[in-house]
């Protein structure tokens, strides 16, 4: 950017010699004038009142020149000052993270601006982030395979991490040194994980095995174990009072364990699609089911058996993950992008943000004022949605479910082609 304006500014120094050169031209021309011979006094009289007409006409009515020249300048100068005007514009969300290796999981800090990266290859990254620039702080090795999930404790002194190595790393975060390795913790690869409380956390593997751990036990071996599913264990959730646990999986039906009693609670109907992501909703007193198909289940928390609402997908494309943002409004990724839901009532808000491939993780900051997802170009995008606090869910988009499917939020940075032409 600073390129473009030194240039744009020796472009206008360059004129200006030029402007300068062709007076020194005329002052030439009118000494070789004097040599020549004298025209007649009614042809010199008629080529000054021709010159002093023109140069009227070339002026306009605040004394600037409409010589091509110098609109030329005129326009440059404008374009200057724009570039520095919008030098001076800031930003309300950090510019977008590019990894070499693919992204399996992203977490946010819980107390300062930091956002933990996992990858394919084990390592994971660390990151500052202002609106103005975000940097690689530090790299930690820690899994042989792919890290498939990151969780940080409540405080932020902990990283927990999982991963294709059957390993489970609890991490110092303020020193980066392994504190605790969980060697063989499952028997096929972990593939989510959850914080229960401060001492207590839960694992799900690919073969549909759960597992409850506790630091303060000795010792590589869970305080509970069960199997009821035959598929993956796609996602874990629990609330406050973290009597249950629930888990989704590929099997397509929501699995509950009593944390505390440390047994099968209840096990849902089998829906005929994955159940792919979970979320709390209405001070927790909601949990919402998304599945492969697009649809999302809404359930009554500690009524799992069967659903109390459903929603149809618009598209059928399958939702990847899901964060809340607000206690009633829900933002999705996956094959359609980033799109915001409101839950009660039930309406599409639009696009949130946009990636080129298909959406596998998203995460909240800890202000709550930013989102952060990745997909598979390797790419971590924020988006600012702090608007979702005011947004008025009741207004609804004219045109139909459609115009809905396809209305684009203030953070997706594009506009709506029917606001541009209301501004006709």
């Amino acid at each position: 950017m600073e390129r473009l304006v030194d240039g744009l500014m020796s472009d206008d120094s360059e004129d200006i010699n030029d402007d300068e050169d062709i007076e020194g031209m005329g002052d030439i021309s009118s000494n070789s004038s004097e040599d020549s011979s004298d025209e007649s006094a009614s042809d010199g009289d008629n080529d000054r009142n021709s010159i002093t007409e023109e140069s009227k006409a070339g002026t306009s009515a605040d004394g600037a020149s409409s010589h091509p020249d110098n609109l030329l300048l005129d326009e440059e100068n404008e374009v200057v000052k724009a570039i520095l005007s919008g030098k001076q514009l800031c930003r309300n969300h950090p510019p977008s993270i590019i990894l070499e290796d693919m992204i399996t999981d992203i977490c946010f800090h819980p107390i300062v601006d930091t956002i933990g990266v996992a990858s394919i290859t084990g390592d994971i990254y660390m990151y500052k982030y202002n609106n103005e620039e975000t940097n690689l702080v530090s790299t930690i090795e820690l899994h042989l395979k792919a890290c498939r999930d990151i969780e940080f404790s409540e405080n932020g002194r902990i990283l927990f991490s999982a991963g294709k190595d059957l390993c489970i790393g609890i991490t110092d975060v303020e020193t980066e040194k392994l504190t605790r390795l969980y060697e063989k913790a499952h028997e096929q690869p972990v593939y989510t994980m959850t914080i229960i409380n401060e001492d207590v956390f839960a694992t799900g593997d690919d073969d549909g095995v759960v597992k409850l751990w506790d630091l303060r036990q000795k010792g590589n071996e869970p305080i509970f174990s069960i199997k009821k599913v035959e598929d993956y264990i796609s996602a874990m959730i629990t609330n406050r009072d973290a009597k249950y646990l629930v888990c989704s999986s590929g099997d397509g039906c929501l699995t509950t364990l009593n944390i505390p009693e440390r047994k099968m609670h209840l096990q849902s109907e089998e829906y005929d699609e994955e159940l792919t992501c979970l979320g709390l909703f209405k001070s927790e007193r909601k949990l919402l089911a998304a599945s492969s198909k697009g649809k999302m289940y809404v359930y009554n928390w500690g009524e799992f058996g069967l659903h109390s609402d459903e929603f149809p997908s618009i598209s059928k494309a399958a939702i990847n993950c899901m964060i809340p943002v607000t206690e009633n409004i829900v933002i999705t990724g996956g094959e359609n992008g980033i799109r915001a839901t409101s839950l009660f009532p039930h309406r599409q808000l639009g696009i949130v943000g946009q990636h080129d491939f298909s959406v596998e993780t998203l995460d909240i900051s800890n202000n709550g004022t930013l989102i952060a997802s990745s997909s598979h170009n390797n790419d971590i995008k924020f988006w600012n949605v702090q608007y979702f606090e005011t947004l008025n869910v009741t207004e609804s988009v004219k045109g139909g479910k459609q115009k809905w499917f396809k209305h684009n939020l203030p953070s997706s940075e594009i506009n709506n082609r029917s606001d541009f032409f209301a501004e006709l």
